[in-house]
């Protein structure tokens, strides 16, 4: 592209007038934000999510409790599967076998920022055990990402911004309770939490219950690892010794939680870390739909690597049908994030920032 044509894409920028271009997220003059902050409910319709159409008859008259109203079959949801696709990172969240709906959800967005490109995933599972809980998953990914992708443009602490996003995804679940008309405490949405905010020096993870980030190592030497602790009883035991970690995953008390985001608020209260990557690798956030059926950070790598280097939807794509195949018998999201993260050609202005509703049920 010749500098003059360009310069006839340029547009002044709001704040100071100077020209600024379709790609940029912020004015490099004043640092002004140029982006509107991602409505992430709107940006459903974004990522190429059907219409909801009854496969029996072909209604779209389908009631808010999913089931067609011309012929009264159950129709299928559009979040039943969902893949999506930023280029630097990807997911891929499905309803699983077992369940009649799909109560994770997840959020993604890649920013550019001062420092470079920032991706940024969050992973939320509704426990099941709650009411409402695709609700509740869906507003707390939704909560979360408008407070981390605004902070990553503004270049805030990473760790900072988490904290502050995991409270807001609190409140948010938390408010859905008394929506609800006045559910018991004990009965009131609640879901798990893990986000994960990677830069090309270091990625930040926060969570709040089961729900996983692993570090899937892409060099010679290859060290993968959990980055997050499980909040749970069976965790818990592990610890202490009363549990092998072999002995876990056949323990009634398996998915049972420790912490979580809901109006019954948990004494526990939000992790967070940071990691500093020693070379190329993977960033996985994943539901407990995976690691039900490969819990060890070193399998999930050999499943997933060196393709996820190159191809995170691809791989993204490969442990949801891993976790299917071996018995589906829970809702299943997986992000897959490359390290360290590629730069702004591969983040056009469409994709820049995308997002899905809720998904799975797990607890």
């Amino acid at each position: 592209m010749t500098a003059d044509n360009k310069l006839a894409e340029a547009r002044p920028c709001p704040s100071c007038g100077q020209p600024v271009w379709p790609e940029d997220n912020f004015c490099e003059a004043c640092r002004a934000p140029l982006t509107a902050e991602p409505a992430i409910g709107a940006l459903v319709a974004e990522s190429g999510l059907p219409s909801a159409r009854c496969q029996s008859c072909g209604s779209e008259r389908i009631s808010d409790d999913g089931y067609c109203e011309a012929c009264g079959r159950k129709a299928p949801s559009p979040r039943d599967h969902i893949e999506t696709d930023l280029g630097l990172m990807a997911g891929v969240t499905d309803r699983g076998l077992r369940h009649f709906r799909n109560e994770d959800a997840m959020a993604l967005a890649a920013v550019q920022a001062v420092e470079g490109p920032i991706a940024i995933a969050v992973v939320c599972d509704g426990i099941s055990g709650s009411s409402r809980p695709d609700e509740a998953s869906a507003a707390a990914t939704e909560a979360a990402m408008h407070v981390l992708v605004p902070a990553a443009r503004d270049g805030q602490d990473a760790a900072s911004a988490s904290l502050q996003a995991v409270q807001v995804a609190q409140k948010a679940v938390a408010g859905l309770a008394g929506a609800a008309g006045g559910a018991p405490r004990e009965d009131a949405p609640s879901a798990t939490f893990v986000s994960a905010v990677m830069s090309a020096q270091s990625v930040t993870v926060c969570w709040l219950g089961d729900s996983r980030a692993y570090w899937l190592d892409g060099s010679e030497n290859a060290a993968a690892k959990q980055l997050t602790t499980d909040d749970s009883v069976v965790a818990e035991m592990v610890t202490a010794g009363l549990l092998s970690e072999a002995a876990a995953l056949d323990s009634p008390q398996a998915h049972v939680v420790t912490g979580w985001l809901g109006a019954d608020i948990t004494p526990t209260a939000p992790h967070v870390a940071t990691f500093e990557p020693p070379g190329p690798g993977v960033v996985l956030l994943c539901s407990d739909g995976l690691w039900n059926y490969q819990p060890d950070a070193a399998g999930l790598a050999a499943r997933a690597l060196p393709g996820a280097l190159s191809s995170p939807l691809g791989a993204a794509r490969t442990l949801v049908e891993f976790a299917l195949k071996a018995g589906g018998h829970d809702n299943v999201t997986v992000v897959i994030a490359p390290f360290p993260p590629t730069g702004p050609e591969h983040m056009s202005a469409q994709n820049s920032v995308r997002a899905n509703g809720p998904g799975d049920d797990d607890e």
